[in-house]
């Protein structure tokens, strides 16, 4: 290094670039919404922390499984936002996260229950995964998303003492909710994607369709989670429904990157909506 050059700047630490090379944002966003609906349903704490880590432990299989398979495209667009591509951890670090994400989320599952593993390693991470080998860049791209969002409720009340499928309207809005996070998730990328050969539903539809349809499944959600529990919805959720239908209105009519936000604040909504029915 020669007088007056900066030196350069390290990267984060292994375990940290581990858990980015995991996506570990949305993992632990969709581990912590099985923890909050397991906290909502009829397990006892210790089941509730059983069933949280076993969905925990497969989603962190998908990103990881993700980075991996995506490596020879990220590189080729130069993504310097994944850490397999700058080398801020090794790829047979992710190889062997992966491997024992995999394990614990097989034990984890096993120990909830034969219908909730089922559920969450065949219609939850095992969609994931299909998503991953190839599906990504097909029509079907959402298919894994309304598989594993739809089907989330189900490993919590097929964890439970009496083991059920969840009711059909929280069925259908965590799928509209997982649709509508693909295609949103998917927005950014458009174009690296349809560089490297990727071309799922957003990139066949475009951005503006992508945008519209995905406020529509969104507020499809919202819909379901206020009116489809027995009973009155309570003033709270009239009120969220409200503002549910102002974020659906800006997305049409506000410029830039306004459109985007609301309809991210619409899915966290959504999630809340869903969390407190139950």
């Amino acid at each position: 290094m020669t007088a007056g050059t900066a030196p350069p700047r390290p990267g984060p630490p292994r375990v940290l670039a581990l858990l980015a090379a995991a996506h570990g944002g949305p993992a632990l966003a969709v581990g912590a919404i099985a923890g909050l609906l397991a906290l909502r349903g009829d397990l006892g704490r210790l089941d509730a922390v059983v069933v949280t880590a076993a969905v925990l432990t497969g989603q962190l299989t998908i990103g990881w499984g993700n980075d991996l398979r995506d490596l020879p495209r990220d590189r080729a667009v130069g993504r310097a936002d994944k850490p397999l591509v700058t080398g801020a951890v090794p790829a047979g670090w992710v190889v062997g996260a992966l491997v024992a994400a995999g394990l614990a989320c097989l034990a984890l599952s096993a120990l909830v229950g034969w219908r909730g593993a089922l559920v969450n390693v065949v219609l939850g991470a095992g969609a994931g995964h299909l998503y991953n080998l190839g599906l990504k860049a097909t029509w079907w791209s959402w298919v894994p998303y309304a598989s594993a969002f739809g089907t989330l409720p189900s490993v919590i009340t097929l964890a439970g003492p009496a083991p059920a499928w969840a009711p059909l309207w929280t069925t259908g809005a965590g799928a509209a909710l997982g649709v509508g996070a693909h295609l949103l998730n998917t927005l950014p990328d458009l174009a690296d994607d349809e560089r490297t050969g990727v071309r799922g539903l957003p990139h066949r539809i475009g951005e503006h369709p992508s945008r519209v349809l995905a406020v529509v499944l969104l507020s499809a959600a919202s819909l379901l989670t206020v009116l489809g529990p027995p009973g009155p919805p309570p003033a709270w959720a009239w009120a969220a429904l409200a503002l549910v239908a102002a974020l659906a209105v800006s997305t049409a009519t506000a410029g830039g990157r306004a459109p985007f936000r609301a309809a991210v604040a619409i899915a966290l909504l959504d999630v809340v909506l869903l969390v407190a029915a139950g």
